[in-house]
């Protein structure tokens, strides 16, 4: 027939039309089972084996065990979803072109300029589930809670994309003043900086005209996410406050509801892996906190290997 095939040691042939060797039958198959199948002209929802069958002439004469063979050797594979959120922001690739140049600028000038990602989290007294070893047979592995109330622990972070850097501060809420008080601590951690860039996202409050009164005039070209009813212009509270000095910080919006563009959200991740994850401080809040303080305060002086777990190194 004209038909090349791979083989693998153990395994028998994979037979594939003349022109195409596997990894051009496997991109194709690819693209095809990316799409909605509907955009090709069926009714359902999902690939089937005989779905991609009629999409490709050179399957059309391969039965469904055939075509299950050649998926599977092709690393096709039938795989569970997992729940996705594409952002709907028409200015996406505007915004992430922005923030690539933020992030330019801080390397170029580290005397100067610094950039991070700023974002919240919320960690409960409970502690949170996660597997560890056991033995076989016996008891199922525990995470003892408290009966006291589930109370919440805030904390509002910042991580520098050059030194790996982290800036934390703890709170019962995240409120205007928890903010501007975060923001005036990253100034007491950056006294050298002419300005420092702050990635976040579109949570309104991080764009209240009370917390925009305490840094300097913003210039990004995107407009803010706030309610219509939010006053557009700053407290008289606010205004004294700030006394007629201004931090040298600009916000630079991400894109909305792209959450994986912020690469703080990874030390969420390691921070429950290591701190929260079955611990054993349900009872004692002061004493989580403590262990929270001692998580964040290993990352003070910067970290390079922080740097590489979250994608920035």
């Amino acid at each position: 027939m004209g038909f090349p095939f791979v083989m693998d040691a153990g395994a028998s042939p994979l037979f594939l039309p003349e022109h195409h060797d596997p990894e051009v039958a496997a991109t194709e198959i690819e693209h095809l089972v990316r799409c909605d199948p509907r955009q090709c002209g069926l009714t359902q929802t999902r690939w089937s084996l005989d779905a991609i069958r009629s999409q490709l002439l050179w399957l059309k004469d391969t039965s469904l065990s055939g075509v299950a063979y050649i998926l599977e050797r092709l690393g096709i594979t039938w795989q569970r979803a997992r729940s996705h959120v594409h952002s709907p922001d028409p200015n996406y690739a505007a915004k992430l072109a922005i923030i690539e140049e933020v992030i330019g600028y801080a390397h170029a000038h580290p005397d100067q300029i610094v950039t991070v990602y700023l974002d919240e989290v919320t960690v409960t007294r409970q502690p949170t589930l996660a597997a560890n070893y056991g033995r076989a047979g016996a008891d199922q592995v525990r995470a003892e809670r408290s009966l006291a109330a589930d109370s919440e622990v805030r904390i509002v972070g910042s991580l520098d994309v050059v030194t790996g850097q982290v800036v934390v501060r703890r709170a019962n809420t995240i409120s205007l003043a928890t903010l501007v008080a975060f923001y005036q601590q990253l100034r007491a951690a950056y006294p050298q900086a002419e300005r420092i860039f702050v990635v976040l996202d579109n949570w309104p409050v991080h764009f209240h005209a009370d917390v925009l009164a305490d840094l300097e005039p913003q210039t990004t070209p995107w407009m803010f996410s706030r309610p219509g009813h939010w006053p557009a212009t700053p407290s008289l509270r606010a205004v004294r406050r700030m006394d007629g000095i201004r931090l040298p910080i600009q916000l630079v919006p991400l894109p909305t509801y792209a959450s994986w563009c912020n690469p703080i959200e990874k030390i969420w991740r390691l921070m429950r892996q290591e701190v929260t994850h079955l611990h054993r401080w349900a009872d004692s809040l002061e004493d989580m906190r403590t262990q929270l303080d001692r998580f964040f305060a290993s990352f003070t002086t910067g970290s390079p290997k922080l740097l590489q777990y979250v994608g920035l190194g």
